[in-house]
């Protein structure tokens, strides 16, 4: 094996790591998963993972592509095992999962791998608003060991890009961008508390 493939198994690893600290908070009931962020973020990527392997892409390109939306799955799916888990939808976050969705229909539909790349991108950034807007006010209901893992996994596989363009790295710059948007959201007390009151949880 390659030193890529050694980055891609550390990566996957503490993916599943950080997957696992969300998923056990959900079943516990401290953690509380919005559903549109979730199902979203398994939709896409194992549609993608799909359409690469029917394709013929090759396999440890795609072992990221399917964690990034098995991990989502088993989150989602958690969120129904205990009724503490519930966070209720709005209707932000049903707007927001429909432009996720219209912006997967372009992606699965755009010819071009450049644009489709964006496409996809955008499609996740509208299904990441929900958790980044309930973060942001109830940073209580969210587990940050899942959002360190992701970043660091994402830095990890960011040195295996061979070639720097929109097709290969656009998308891995964007999940760097929502994770640490995410921590910030997280951690917005501590980092600028004087300017924010507490906010109570639901």
């Amino acid at each position: 094996m390659t030193f890529a493939h050694w980055l891609v198994i550390l990566a996957a690893a503490i993916s599943c790591i950080g997957g696992y600290f969300y998923v056990r908070d959900t079943i516990r009931g401290t953690t509380k998963p919005n559903r549109v962020t979730w199902g979203l973020w398994a939709l896409a990527p194992l549609i993608g993972m799909g359409a690469a392997l029917h394709a013929g892409a090759d396999v440890w390109a795609t072992v990221r592509t399917f964690l990034a939306g098995f991990i989502p799955l088993i989150i989602f799916a958690a969120s129904f095992w205990n009724r503490q888990s519930y966070w209720k939808i709005s209707k932000f976050d049903i707007a927001c999962g429909a432009f996720s969705l219209v912006a997967l229909v372009l992606w699965l539909a755009i010819d071009l791998p450049r644009y489709a790349i964006l496409m996809a991108a955008l499609g996740d950034f509208f299904a990441a608003l929900p958790t980044v807007a309930k973060t942001w006010k109830y940073p209580e209901t969210e587990t940050a060991a899942n959002y360190f893992a992701s970043l660091i996994s994402v830095l990890l596989v960011i040195p295996s890009i061979k070639v720097w363009n929109i097709e290969n790295s656009s998308f891995q710059i964007y999940l760097v961008g929502v994770d640490v948007l995410l921590l910030l959201a997280l951690y917005r007390r501590q980092l600028f508390g004087r300017f924010f009151r507490p906010t109570v949880s639901k």
